[in-house]
């Protein structure tokens, strides 16, 4: 474009109409990923016994993903039951001893002591023998297993990988001037890579602030319906038409 001043024409730069920011003029990529996933990890020292569910396979809320070989931790747990019960015996005796005046009132607490620990160690294997089993937090597929079968593990040590794919996501940023009509719920398309095909989707989340920088928002979306094919970690591209 040209403009005059005094009778002199200088060339001026001036922004071709409807240009697009950088972020828009950019592939906007995104990649599929369940809506939950985590990393179980064993809570005690013990042999892997099962592990029912194979890698890749599906699994319910509640059903069990692995069992532990716990017989030292149920013999523990008949130890103290049986400190329990003898515990419990020398406090009737001692209390039946104080009603004639035959005990002193420092070795009946110390016998009704006796009890209360017992009783709490009783608990805690209880507690132990409760993570012998392992259940599945929701329903998901099993994306790795990190141990096999007769494996010794130690606690805290990663078991499993497992997600919940029943509804698949995408993160990505946009424009953030796309904030003047972007909705949740608002509609749009995504191409993956790897199956070729447009799949419907549509916005469930908005950031809750602007990168001053790029000037771009991140937000979340899911996939709008059932395709079996698709998988987490898929990527593609998406479809945005912006008003």
């Amino acid at each position: 474009m040209l403009l005059w001043h005094s009778g002199v024409a200088s060339a001026q730069s001036v922004p071709a109409a409807g240009a697009k920011s950088a972020t828009e003029r950019q592939e906007i990529r995104a990649q599929l990923l369940p809506r939950r996933y985590t990393t179980i990890a064993a809570e005690i020292g013990a042999k892997v016994n099962r592990l029912p569910v194979p890698e890749g396979s599906a699994f319910r809320a509640g059903q069990l993903l692995v069992s532990f070989d716990c017989t030292l931790q149920r013999a523990q747990l008949r130890k103290a039951d049986a400190d329990l019960d003898g515990a419990a015996q020398t406090l009737k005796s001692n209390q039946r001893l104080a009603e004639l005046n035959s005990v002193g009132k420092l070795e009946l607490d110390l016998s009704s002591s006796a009890v209360n620990k017992a009783r709490a160690e009783v608990g805690a294997h209880h507690a132990v023998l409760g993570k012998c089993a392992v259940s599945a937090p929701f329903a998901g597929r099993v994306a790795e297993q990190k141990i096999r079968e007769q494996q010794y593990v130690q606690p805290g040590q990663a078991l499993l990988d497992i997600i919940d794919d029943s509804v698949l996501e995408l993160e990505f940023l946009v424009p953030s001037r796309w904030l003047s009509w972007l909705k949740v719920g608002g509609k749009f398309e995504v191409q993956i890579d790897e199956t070729g095909k447009r799949y419907p989707a549509k916005f469930i989340r908005i950031g809750a602030r602007v990168d001053p920088v790029s000037q771009s928002v991140k937000v979340a979306a899911a996939i709008d319906g059932k395709f079996p094919e698709l998988i987490a970690g898929m990527s593609g591209r998406v479809q945005v038409a912006p008003l």
